[in-house]
């Protein structure tokens, strides 16, 4: 009996001290575990200072103004390498003629300006894929650093009716273009105005197409969160039908443009 009694004190303390240890273990582990975590944050800080872009991924907005218009766009980066990262993006922009110039309708006139011979607004709704490459680092935190992004995809071309508001046997009504109405509509004398951005929705014609742009982009953000710079570009849209746009001016199924925009947005 003695003997049973002394075992277990025995084991009891046994098991007491290696709980001691392994406690003790985890502790060490755990702060092994803090110390790293540390140095990489602190590492990740010395590269910001230094200006190198370090992030997982990254969303940016652009406004731009276009040769031939403008636009809005949208852009999703994910990293693939420390140089490359993956690019998914939305665009949306209007194409206009270079023959479209607006009209006033008088000084002391409430109408809207107009456009002459126009006959119809083009929008594009893009959806595309890419890649950007990063050229140069900023070197420091006020630095600029400088991407390349190549991108392509679909255009969905949107054509919608341009009205004109008409005075028409002593009446106001609001015309499109059209084989009976063509005589008036181009008729100034009888031109009130625009009929504004309310009318032609209900009757938009869908254009499928195509493009592909490249750009350079320079961000001067100063810190990796934040995304500010310019950028500028080329790119080219194809549809698979010429696309009307003014009366008398070559209609168009590719079109070239350049475009500057500025960009900002935030990375992760």
């Amino acid at each position: 009996m003695k003997r049973l009694i002394t075992l277990a004190i025995f084991t009891i303390i046994g098991l007491s001290l290696f709980a001691q240890d392994s406690t003790k273990t985890r502790k060490v582990s755990k702060q092994e575990r803090k110390e790293e975590r540390q140095q990489r944050v602190n590492a990740m800080i010395k590269q910001e200072e230094e200006g190198a872009l370090i992030y997982n991924k990254q969303s940016i907005f652009g406004v731009e103004l276009r040769t031939n218009g403008y636009g809005l766009f949208y852009e999703k980066g994910r990293t693939k390498t420390r140089r490359k990262t993956n690019i998914y993006g939305i665009e949306l922009t209007e194409i206009k003629d270079p023959k479209e110039e607006k009209t006033p309708t008088g000084f002391f006139s409430f109408s809207n300006p107009y456009i002459f011979g126009k006959i119809n607004n083009f929008y594009q709704f893009k959806i595309g894929y890419g890649q950007q490459y990063l050229f140069g680092q900023k070197g420091n935190k006020n630095g600029v650093a400088i991407t390349g992004n190549y991108k392509g995809g679909i255009s969905l071309g949107l054509l919608r009716p341009y009205y004109l508001q008409v005075q028409d046997n002593g009446a106001s009504r609001q015309i499109k273009y059209s084989v009976e109405d063509s005589a008036t509509f181009l008729d100034q004398s009888l031109i009130q105005g625009s009929a504004g951005l309310g009318k032609g929705w209900s009757e938009i014609k869908f254009k499928p197409g195509a493009f592909a742009q490249a750009v350079l982009r320079f961000d001067w953000g100063h810190y990796n969160e934040m995304v500010s710079g310019i950028e500028i570009g080329l790119s080219v849209e194809a549809y698979s039908q010429k696309i009307p746009i003014v009366l008398f001016a070559k209609e168009r199924q590719v079109f070239f443009q350049g475009h500057i925009a500025l960009v900002f947005g935030r990375r992760k």
